[in-house]
């Protein structure tokens, strides 16, 4: 996993917590936490602090990556505008990812491994997104999901019909997009 995610996760962390919840997370983790933007880094180091957060907050794993997400999107953003600018929806910029966002997240992030979605709509409009990932990261998709929809304002649904840790073969988002009002 690329530092650039642990970058992220620190700053989230020291804006809502405080530089002293990241050291606890850190040594709690078991971590040094010295990560570059560029580095590359085990996914099991996101992941015992995914748990060392958990234990601290007694929440689960999967909301704490939920709420990463969410929290990553706007600094994203702010980092990374030119991505964002074209769009006007969440919905438009969603359906890019393939063909625009993550090839960009590549030139930025040389070796980054990011997923490849299968994107339908339904006859309403909303979006049926696929995937299938080792990582098992589709609660941070989701959170990604829900900081889409507060970055250009608008309500996000998102229900999850096929998930690989409930056991499927892959995991099935489906996404409801409407303004915010």
């Amino acid at each position: 996993m690329k530092g650039v995610v642990f970058n992220l996760l620190e700053q989230i962390v020291i804006r809502e917590h405080g530089e002293d919840a990241w050291d606890e997370l850190l040594d709690s983790a078991g971590l040094e936490g010295s990560y570059t933007s560029l580095g590359s880094y085990e996914d099991a180091d996101l992941a015992k602090l995914v748990g060392a957060a958990s234990g601290a907050l007694n929440l689960p794993p999967d909301e704490i990556v939920r709420w990463f997400g969410r929290n990553a999107l706007p600094l994203f953003a702010v980092s990374h505008p030119q991505l964002f600018e074209r769009h006007s929806s969440g919905r438009t910029f969603v359906l890019t990812l393939n063909d625009i966002i993550h090839p960009e997240v590549r030139k930025l992030y040389p070796g980054a491994d990011v997923p490849v979605f299968d994107f339908a709509s339904t006859p309403t409009g909303d979006i049926v997104m696929g995937h299938h990932s080792s990582r098992k990261m589709c609660s941070f998709a989701e959170g990604l999901l829900e900081g889409t929809a507060d970055y250009f304002g608008e309500q996000v649904a998102i229900v999850q019909p096929l998930c690989m840790k409930r056991g499927d073969e892959r995991c099935v988002i489906e996404i409801s997009f409407a303004e915010d009002g």
